[in-house]
């Protein structure tokens, strides 16, 4: 991948909805070339998808919290069994498994303070294998879905 590829990237990222051609002048290529390129680049799987990137609160998701997971024991049937319980939940929009404590950080979103208390009460406590759960609330995202650095 060289410098030029990146730019592609970066360029997709902050507007996946560009056509070839625009795409392609903003990387100083011709379209031919570009679209090589680009489809290389979807090929190789730098390119995962092209998708709408939502805003949670259009959507009547006004709160959001980090959540930290910590398991009983790390097996490899706890863990699955967490890590499977987790991908079935559609308010967990974000799940990051890490080295030492705490085990899981999730990203939740949901309506309001009390359907994230419900939604704890119900859901997250109940998963398989936690022995803790810690909460913060986000007060505002300051970086949101920026583009990976080139």
């Amino acid at each position: 991948m060289d410098a030029l590829d990146r730019k592609i990237l970066t360029e997709l990222q902050l507007d996946g909805r560009l056509t070839v051609t625009e795409l392609a002048a903003r990387v100083k290529l011709s379209v031919s070339p570009c679209h090589r390129r680009l489809r290389d680049l979807e090929r190789e799987g730098a390119i995962r998808g092209y998708r709408a990137v939502v805003d949670p609160a259009a959507v009547g998701l006004n709160f959001e919290a980090l959540v930290f997971a910590t398991l009983r024991w790390e097996d490899p049937d706890t863990v699955t069994a967490f890590e499977e319980a987790v991908t079935a939940i559609p308010h967990v929009i974000q799940a990051q498994r890490l080295f030492g404590e705490p085990d899981y950080l999730l990203r939740v979103a949901t309506t309001d303070l009390t359907a994230y208390q419900q939604f704890y009460d119900q859901q997250l406590a109940r998963l398989p294998g936690v022995q803790r759960l810690t909460s913060t609330i986000v007060m505002k995202n300051v970086i949101q879905d920026r583009p990976l650095p080139e």
